[in-house]
């Protein structure tokens, strides 16, 4: 497997849980320590913290010391590993929904209009 398709894999498999995708909705606002989250989600630091060992080996959070506290926050350049993937389809798609509407409006073309004459 590439390094690439392995980051993919890792991104897709991190984002598949709905607990981490509300962290990174949380982190994405602000730097925040995990007992911020952990309160925020109703979850347990304990919890949070595999939660965010995941999202961290995905590349998806960064973490850094203030004092005694870990933040986190979201790694704009971890998410672009799955948005570079999705934006792959988004060429086809639009152009064979530019072809359908094409041959849509060309069905639907306007008929000849009946001209009735009173001789």
């Amino acid at each position: 497997m590439t390094d690439a398709a392995e980051a993919l894999d890792q991104t897709i498999h991190a984002l598949a849980d709905p607990n981490r995708r509300a962290i990174l909705a949380i982190v994405r606002h602000k730097r925040s320590a995990v007992g911020e989250v952990a309160k925020a989600l109703g979850l347990s630091q304990q919890i949070v913290s595999h939660h965010l060992k995941v999202l961290r080996a995905a590349g998806l959070v960064a973490g850094s010391r203030s004092g005694t506290r870990h933040l986190y926050a979201v790694r704009v350049e971890g998410l672009a590993v799955g948005k570079g993937f999705f934006d792959d389809f988004w060429p086809e798609r639009l152009s064979a929904l530019k072809r359908a509407v094409e041959v849509s409006a060309s069905s639907r073309a306007p008929a000849a209009a009946v001209v009735s004459s009173d001789d």
